[in-house]
């Protein structure tokens, strides 16, 4: 029976990427952004049950990804595609987006949306290589699917909750979402080593950098709220290549 634990919590995973793909779609972005956090939280509780059980298996492995395929990638991929569209058309304000109103794109006259899709497609080819990929225990290669999702859905939330009109100007200009699109695929599937926030154990010389990045992230996000969670991502990449060059120097020496 412990053996289907991990994959019912990864299920429970599936199921709020579902939930948070339909909430997408109607513009519900704040709803989706609940969904996919929950979504999130499961699965970092999958593996962390299935190693504590001593369950881990291949079948978990590929349920795992296929359920970070859909909150995780086709979430953000839609969020994505639903901002380029505000940018589009001009159609965000305060009450307008309480009220869940349709960014009104054509997709035949107006594609542009549409390149928000890039990021599922990132998400899902970093997937199938993570999968086929047996180095990447303690570190990622490439910035994981979950944190992508966080940073894509970050920006509805700084729309809606910190209501800056600088900021909302900035997060709406069709030029910054398509960089931003272009960079999160870009860290999907680049060659960056990410260290991984699991604790073999308790001790803080073992998990140092991870206290300390778990600290910070918490500062950060008490004091910036939504609009800390960019900053997050950029010093988790900024801690991790520190660290690496530092190991590098200290087997150098």
């Amino acid at each position: 029976m412990k053996r289907h634990i991990p994959n019912l919590i990864t299920l429970l995973n599936v199921f709020c990427g579902c939930v948070a793909v339909v909430f997408a779609v109607l513009n519900q972005l704040e709803w989706a952004a609940l969904f996919v956090f929950l979504g999130i939280f499961f699965d970092f509780f999958d593996g962390l049950a299935a190693r504590l059980l001593g369950v881990q298996s291949e079948l978990g492995l590929q349920l795992d990804s296929l359920a970070d395929v859909i909150t995780s990638g086709l979430v953000p991929g839609i969020v994505m595609f639903q901002l380029l569209g505000m940018s589009v058309t001009g159609g965000w304000n305060a009450d307008s987006f309480v009220h869940h109103s349709s960014p009104g794109v054509t997709l035949l006259s107006r594609p542009l949306p549409l390149l928000g899709f890039l990021i599922t497609l990132a998400s899902a080819y970093r997937l199938a290589k993570f999968n086929l990929d047996e180095n990447q225990v303690s570190s990622f290669v490439g910035l994981p699917t979950p944190a992508n999702a966080l940073l894509i859905l970050s920006l509805p939330l700084v729309l809606l909750f910190q209501n800056n009109d600088v900021l909302n100007q900035i997060i709406l200009n069709p030029w910054f979402l398509i960089g931003v699109t272009f960079l999160s695929a870009y860290l999907l599937n680049s060659k960056i080593e990410l260290f991984a926030l699991k604790f073999k154990n308790w001790s803080f010389k073992d998990n140092a950098l991870r206290y300390i990045f778990i600290v910070i992230s918490f500062v950060l996000l008490i004091t910036l709220k939504f609009l800390a969670i960019p900053f997050i991502i950029l010093f988790y990449i900024a801690s991790s290549l520190i660290a690496k060059l530092s190991l590098k120097g200290t087997l150098n020496e």
